[in-house]
């Protein structure tokens, strides 16, 4: 089974309804991300960046083609059977963060640990929370805590489960310059000492320059990967 990628996206095409009649937002593109691999997907606003994260992650059906995460294809699978396939193999990091505002940092980060079962969840969120640099904010709930710090707690939470495969749409997006390189640099220096392969879309050329390899998205489809 280590021989299979954890991402093959073959043909894959997405055509969404509008007011003005169907919109071609992905195009017979193909991808493929190997073990370990972090690749950055990068593009003008509208290219279809994020629905190719969506389509990639099984949050969204392709109109057609084939997306395989970890050697299943997704269109045999039901909500409930992708989501179940994600659990703890799949991570996501969003622009916007995504925490959950009743809950405190240490909180949202052992979420998905009790969801998976793990136990001693708590005690493994305090220890990421110490390795993002923030074991003083524990018990901090999200309107407490900076955009930066918001982040970095989410990083915490997508990479506690020692996810195979982390979708990163914008991950410093919403940060200032200081805040983005120290996302950044976590984002890197995380995913590397885990193993885990990173689809990561990016406005930043710098950022993005930090991948093992580039793929430029034009109206859907690909248009240079280097």
């Amino acid at each position: 089974m280590d021989d299979i990628p954890p991402l093959v996206m073959q043909d894959v095409s997405l055509t969404l309804p509008s007011a003005a009649g169907p919109v071609e937002i992905l195009r017979n593109l193909s991808l493929t991300l190997d073990h370990g691999e972090r690749v950055a997907l990068v593009g003008p606003s509208g290219s279809g960046k994020s629905s190719l994260i969506a389509v990639a992650a099984g949050l969204e059906r392709p109109s057609a083609g084939r997306v395989q995460l970890f050697g299943q294809d997704l269109s045999r699978m039901d909500e409930d059977g992708r989501a179940r396939l994600r659990r703890g193999k799949v991570s996501l990091v969003f622009q916007s963060f995504h925490l959950l505002s009743n809950m405190t940092a240490e909180e949202n980060v052992a979420a998905p640990l009790e969801i998976a079962g793990r136990p001693g969840a708590i005690a493994e969120a305090r220890a990421w929370l110490d390795r993002v640099g923030l074991s003083a904010r524990l018990r901090h709930y999200p309107h407490q805590l900076s955009g930066g710090e918001q982040q970095r707690v989410a990083l915490a939470r997508a990479l506690a489960p020692s996810p195979a495969l982390l979708f990163a749409d914008e991950p410093t997006g919403n940060l200032d310059s200081a805040n983005a390189r120290h996302v950044a640099d976590l984002l890197f220096e995380l995913t590397e000492q885990s193993g885990a392969a990173m689809l990561l879309v990016t406005h930043d050329p710098e950022l993005a320059a930090r991948a093992q390899r580039v793929v430029t998205l034009r109206d859907g489809a690909p248009v240079l990967t280097a």
